[in-house]
């Protein structure tokens, strides 16, 4: 059997999923699609593929089951709950998830796979909405050069890069890693051009000038551009990036280390989804250096950021709420007449859930009902 007769099920056809098992659909594999929302995997079934009605139904058939899909609990129930992938899939399948999720958890699926006769490896990938729809996103795989034998040429549909980092769970550390590095190059990136807007600087000519240097990152590059054009629309979700940033902090937590770029950037985006970001693209990070007239053209509002008056980390008292007196990350005033100081030193409570501080002295509140915990250093308290 050649690889161009595998057949494929692909679980998860949003932003990224539905590029890439175009790309699969275009290299003439057979393929079955499922995603919650229909109309999402629609396209891809008016070009050829076949639509499931369950992930159970997508599997059955299939040589290789690709999912991606939002956060861990997601991954979790979809492969190990009763009627699972593990159960619908058939002996010999290959099961392959591109979600960035948890590593402990990619070890779990990949050892009921081997017990059951399957194979299952971590493969998330990085480089965008835009790297999906070009083709030319980097694997990132929890597995070994020889076990991914049988899917190589399958997995070059959608990818120009892959590296293979040996063992279940790998490649979502090292994705986990490669987020971190974006965590903190996309703090540079808004306070760079913060900072150059108040200097009175051109802004394109700071970019282009900080691109020939050392300053240069992906985020300067690729996600600074769509920022300066107000182009909020997401490659890359703010929810699911807390997502990614959470569980590193949760594994440095438990490694016992500190990573104190991520957990700014944690903080920084923690308050972008409370005022209401949680589906803009992350380049809405400089959102929060803006005058509230630009972050409420683009859907946000700070009056849902509120709580009690609090001593925070940093010594000062923050009371945040109408007619308050706090400061934004450089001094801009949001709200009626309202002063607030944030990104070192600000308490969060949106939704329910457990309350705890952060390693800056932030106090974090989270209900998103992810799943998801902050990875600072207290959880669920």
């Amino acid at each position: 059997m050649t690889d161009k007769k595998l057949k494929v099920a692909f679980i998860g056809t949003g932003i990224m999923g539905a590029p890439i098992a175009g790309h699969i659909l275009d290299a003439g594999y057979p393929l079955t699609v499922y995603n919650r929302t229909q109309a999402k995997a629609q396209p891809l079934v008016d070009r050829g593929a076949e639509l499931a009605a369950t992930p159970a139904e997508a599997a059955a058939g299939a040589d290789v089951v690709f999912t991606m899909v939002g956060y861990p609990e997601d991954v979790e129930e979809l492969y190990l709950a009763s009627d699972g992938l593990l159960t619908a899939s058939k002996p010999g399948a290959i099961l392959i998830d591109l979600t960035t999720s948890s590593p402990s958890l990619a070890r779990d699926i990949a050892g009921a796979a081997a017990v059951s006769e399957r194979t299952a490896f971590d493969c998330p990938v990085t480089g965008g909405q835009a790297g999906a729809i070009a083709g030319t996103l980097t694997a990132i795989i929890g597995a070994t050069e020889h076990d991914i034998e049988p899917v190589r040429e399958l997995l070059g549909t959608f990818t120009s890069r892959i590296f293979c980092f040996g063992g279940a769970g790998k490649g979502q550390a090292a994705k986990l890693a490669n987020q971190v590095s974006l965590a903190a190059s996309m703090v540079g990136m808004a306070d760079a051009l913060s900072y150059a807007q108040q200097a009175g600087l051109d802004l394109e000519l700071t970019r282009d000038m900080i691109l020939t240097g050392t300053g240069k990152s992906g985020a300067m590059e690729q996600l600074a551009p769509k920022a300066l054009e107000g182009d909020w629309k997401p490659g890359f979700m703010v929810k699911h990036f807390i997502k990614d940033i959470g569980l590193a902090l949760q594994e440095a937590e438990e490694y016992e280390i500190a990573l104190p770029g991520a957990d700014t950037a944690y903080a920084l985006y923690d308050m972008l989804d409370a005022i209401g970001g949680a589906e803009l693209g992350t380049q809405a990070i400089t959102l929060l250096y803006a005058e509230e007239a630009d972050a409420a053209a683009a859907g946000l509002d700070w009056s849902r950021y509120t709580q009690e008056q609090d001593e925070c980390g940093c010594g000062h008292d923050h009371e945040h709420g109408h007619g308050e007196e706090h400061e934004c990350c450089h001094g801009h005033g949001h709200g009626d007449g309202d002063d607030h100081e944030c990104c070192h030193g600000h308490g969060h409570e949106h939704g329910d859930g457990g309350d705890h501080e952060c390693c800056h002295g932030e106090g974090h509140h989270h209900g998103h009902g992810d799943g998801h915990e902050c990875g600072c250093r207290h959880h669920g308290e």
